[in-house]
């Protein structure tokens, strides 16, 4: 890219959108500007040197307000959470769809030059997540479609869309399918965390507290992987730049760990060992997700690479010396 070109990134006063930021900052990028429904004192990450408007991007006019003159538009923004909140919210999660159609829209009249799209590994067939052993998604596992109810339907009728743009309209669309991006500086309390954040915030405020238990949703042994938000921005940019990549794409790392062994590396992290308590009525998602990075390997040479462990041990400890120092922002706000 340009570094004279006006980047947009949509969503940027959330974890992923707030690290992209700070990490174009670091590059040199000086014409950005950064959209996000939040109040300014909400957001993760802010930045004196960056235009920033706070906008409800379901409208349209927000959204050409937002992408006016711009060359390079990163939607990241949606209304989402963890299980616990896209199993309570599915409405909310799939009137996102406004967003990325009106910033199709609204990139499309300003003459943008590249839209980039944040999809979900919710997109996938529900049926080939049924086994905690599952072998890693491909990317032609999304079809017969039977994705997450709600978000996962948003999520895969949104890549449609940013096809159907490039097909019709000549508008450069990149798409990648996000698998479990963690990391500091994101939501960790209040209903919309992640299990990483989550199950960090758990053994924080157990060593806090003394009270030596923690809750686990559902059995424990169904399993993910997690990405370290360094590899999710280095992917996502060399996504978004790549000229052979048209198709979306998994952007997550492969190592697979069950729920449980995720609460083993954050109690060796601690140096506390908890007693469990399953809460199995809660809600857990699918028994079994993993990325296949077969493709992305292919078109770049590359796929995320932090381990599970090194991305934990820095998550964790932001994680902890927020909850120590009462700096929270997490209190749930729902953008409806």
């Amino acid at each position: 890219m340009d570094r004279g070109e006006r980047i947009v990134i949509c969503g940027a006063g959330g974890f992923i959108g707030g690290h992209l930021i700070a990490d174009l900052r670091r590059q040199g990028f000086t014409k950005l500007k950064a959209i996000d429904i939040k109040p300014f004192d909400r957001w993760y990450q802010i930045f004196p040197d960056v235009e920033n408007l706070s906008l409800d991007l379901q409208h349209l006019e927000n959204c050409r307000q937002a992408v006016r003159d711009a060359s390079i538009v990163y939607n990241l923004a949606c209304d989402m959470g963890g299980m616990g909140f896209i199993e309570a919210n599915k409405a909310l999660c799939m009137i996102s769809v406004l967003i990325n159609t009106h910033l199709l829209m609204a990139a499309r009249e300003a003459g943008a030059r590249r839209f980039f799209y944040s999809s979900s590994a919710c997109v996938y067939s529900h049926d080939k997540q049924t086994d905690p052993n599952v072998a890693g998604l491909a990317e032609g596992d999304a079809y017969p479609a039977m994705p997450e109810d709600g978000y996962g339907w948003e999520k895969l009728f949104s890549e449609r869309m940013c096809r159907h743009f490039t097909e019709d309209f000549g508008l450069i669309t990149r798409v990648a399918r996000y698998h479990n991006v963690y990391g500091p500086h994101g939501t960790y309390d209040g209903g919309r965390e992640k299990a990483p954040a989550a199950i960090s915030r758990k053994v924080a405020q157990a060593l806090l507290s003394g009270t030596h238990e923690i809750e686990i949703w559902g059995t424990g042994e169904q399993t993910r992987s997690f990405t370290y938000i360094d590899d999710c921005l280095f992917g996502t940019q060399a996504i978004m730049a790549s000229d052979t990549i048209t198709f979306p794409i998994n952007l997550g790392s492969s190592e697979k760990v069950s729920i449980n062994q995720l609460v083993d590396i954050v109690e060796s992290i601690a140096g506390i060992k908890l007693k469990r308590r399953y809460k199995l009525d809660a809600p857990k998602g699918v028994n079994g997700r993993n990325s296949d990075n077969t493709l992305i390997k292919k078109m770049l040479g590359w796929e995320p690479s932090v381990s599970l462990r090194d991305g934990m041990e820095r998550t964790y400890r932001w994680i902890y010396d927020e909850l120590k120092s009462g700096r929270s922002k997490d209190v749930a706000v729902n953008m409806a």
